[in-house]
């Protein structure tokens, strides 16, 4: 038999798992913050707002969307990164920007992509466009070069991502141009210096650059991914636009803290596979020029792990000087 000092213990450390497991049962009994990368109004902030207010119908709590742009993503990642892991603050990211790229592009970051998040799903993947303003002569990726190569200093282009980064270098290296780069919190950011000339083009994601491009404000001249986006059926391929083997594919996943309890990661993977699988949810993505993926939390990390060696070898072959 058990003694009366054995049984305290066994009462203990059942007490003490008790609170865990009802919570991830109960999960969740309040609201959920959903933490953005970027701006108010910017294409990854209207994307997570529609996934947010379809995961409220599903969870039966409010999620509250907060946006900490800043720092290519960095900002929002720490916030997160140091945030309680019960499942209560989420973050739907272009991982292999914020997390990937940001490793190499970064001289020191204030967690480790890897180990500090805990990958839940994997929900959609995405081409990069190279846009100009409706004002440029520039009408395809060629007339860019000739116009850039007979700029003082051959020009310059805003950034607000670390996929824009490298798909920008990576075009200056195979082009020879020594085109300058304006940082900027976020793409939406850098329209209006588009729009009055002080830069010449921008690679950004095609959530941020749809509706401009349907107002005529914004021109697109290729996309950065192996096949064309179904939303710019008529905008070549860098491939086909002269550059072989051009192919950036950034994708967009789902990561909570460290140490959040797998029955509420499970939860969160379960509901968005549910939003991912709607007709309404597969519209939208084709708006944004995205498709949906399928991927559990360990293929996730798997494609974290690559993209983080092949962005990094990209970063050494674009000559990038990390931050």
């Amino acid at each position: 038999m058990k003694s009366r000092r054995q049984w305290i213990v066994a009462l203990a450390l059942s007490a003490a798992l008790l609170p865990s497991a009802v919570s991830a049962q109960d999960y969740p009994t309040r609201e959920i913050r959903s933490v953005v990368n970027f701006p108010p109004g910017s294409g990854m902030d209207i994307m997570i707002r529609y996934y947010s207010i379809k995961l409220a119908e599903l969870a039966g709590k409010p999620v509250i969307v907060e946006n900490k742009p800043g720092a290519a993503g960095n900002i929002a990642t720490e916030y997160v990164v140091r945030s309680k892991p019960d499942g209560y603050t989420i973050m739907i990211t272009p991982a292999s920007s914020t997390l990937a790229a940001a490793a190499s592009t970064f001289k020191k970051l204030p967690f480790d992509p890897q180990r500090d998040l805990q990958p839940v799903l994997l929900l959609t993947k995405l081409g990069f466009v190279f846009v100009v303003p409706a004002t440029s002569p520039a009408r395809s990726m060629s007339d860019l070069t000739a116009l850039l190569k007979n700029k003082p200093g051959h020009g310059a282009y805003g950034i607000g991502t670390n996929t824009g980064i490298v798909t920008v270098e990576m075009y200056k290296v195979r082009t020879g141009l020594d085109t300058n780069q304006v940082m900027y919190k976020g793409s939406a950011e850098s329209f209006n210096d588009l729009y009055g000339g002080q830069i010449d083009f921008t690679s950004t994601d095609p959530t941020a650059v749809a509706e401009p491009i349907k107002a005529g404000k914004l021109r697109a001249l290729a996309v950065t991914s192996t096949t064309r986006l179904r939303s710019l059926p008529d905008v070549p391929t860098m491939q086909e636009a002269g550059f072989p083997d051009f192919d950036f594919t950034p994708w967009i996943g789902l990561v909570v803290p460290a140490g959040t309890p797998q029955p509420i990661v499970d939860k969160l993977a379960a509901w968005h596979r549910q939003i991912n699988a709607t007709d309404e949810t597969k519209k939208m993505l084709l708006q944004f020029g995205m498709d949906p993926l399928d991927g559990d939390a360990a293929a996730m990390a798997a494609r974290l792990k690559s993209d983080t060696e092949k962005w990094a070898a990209y970063v050494r072959l674009a000559k990038i000087e990390p931050q």
